[in-house]
């Protein structure tokens, strides 16, 4: 059992030193402005898995061999072990099925360590959206904008959108007036697309020109124009900020007024 003791404490610090390496690299390319590899992201949370699963089984193999030290036939435990097994795994459905929940997903690498992802019910597409900070067999843990750490059993994931999977798509919806001029707002709009494109800070976090798909809705009084780009994994947030504010700033510099707010019932507009 002592043995047993320093084996996994010697699994803890090479899997800490491990996954310490792995989360500095990560920062440096945080900080220097690449995307985080997804060998990275696997390697980390295979580490943590398999850590996890070198701990269990020195434990079991350690209790396995001091039954057997100490003079207790293993063959006289077959039946005690069964039946507790039978209840243990009537009791432990949850457990079990968080363990082969979290199984998928590292086999079939749905998302990992420092992905970005959305978290809600089969069919919507509003949840929680946050980063992934730690995935086990058991539990996936996700770090909202707000710092907030949402702590969910695998078994418990029904829909995950990974929106940080290859590439991803900066959206933006501007309102303009129906009394403007579409075709002046659309020149306007796509200057401010091009500057965005030739830009440093913001070229090489774009895949492709921004494009302005069109007329998106009509609505009372103003119509909807769409902006979209193609980013890195990642950086749409940081895109769909930096367009609004451009945006922004040249519709005022044009002397172009966004529509005001509804007014509220019994309150000002």
């Amino acid at each position: 059992m002592l043995g047993a003791m320093l084996l996994v404490r010697f699994v803890h610090w090479v899997g800490g030193l491990h996954r310490a390496s792995i989360d500095t690299r990560i920062r440096e390319q945080i900080e220097s402005g690449i995307v985080v590899s997804e060998e990275a992201k696997r390697s980390r949370a295979v580490s943590e898995a398999v850590e996890w699963t070198a701990t269990a089984l020195a434990f079991v193999v350690s209790i396995v061999l001091a039954v057997d030290l100490l003079g207790v036939p293993l063959t006289s435990l077959v039946a005690p072990a069964t039946v507790a097994g039978v209840a243990i795994g009537f009791g432990a459905q949850q457990v079990v099925g968080d363990l082969l929940a979290g199984f998928f997903l590292f086999a079939e690498h749905q998302f990992g360590f420092g992905d970005v992802i959305r978290l809600s019910m089969p069919g919507q597409n509003t949840g929680i959206t946050g980063t992934v900070e730690e995935l086990t067999l058991r539990v996936t843990k996700v770090r909202t904008a707000q710092g907030e750490l949402i702590i969910v059993p695998n078994s418990a994931l029904r829909q995950v959108t990974n929106l940080s999977k290859d590439w991803s798509r900066a959206v933006v919806d501007v309102p303009i007036p129906v009394e403007e001029d579409l075709d002046e707002v659309t020149t306007l709009l796509r200057g401010v697309l091009d500057a965005l494109k030739q830009d440093r800070r913001w070229h090489d976090r774009l895949l492709g020109d921004p494009v302005i798909a069109g007329v998106e809705t009509i609505d009372v009084g103003y119509v909807r124009l769409r902006l979209i780009a193609r980013t890195l994994p990642g950086k749409q947030f940081d895109v769909e900020r930096e367009l609004r504010y451009r945006v922004a700033t040249a519709l005022r510099t044009a002397g172009i007024m966004t529509p005001a707010a509804p007014a509220t019932p019994g309150g000002s507009p």
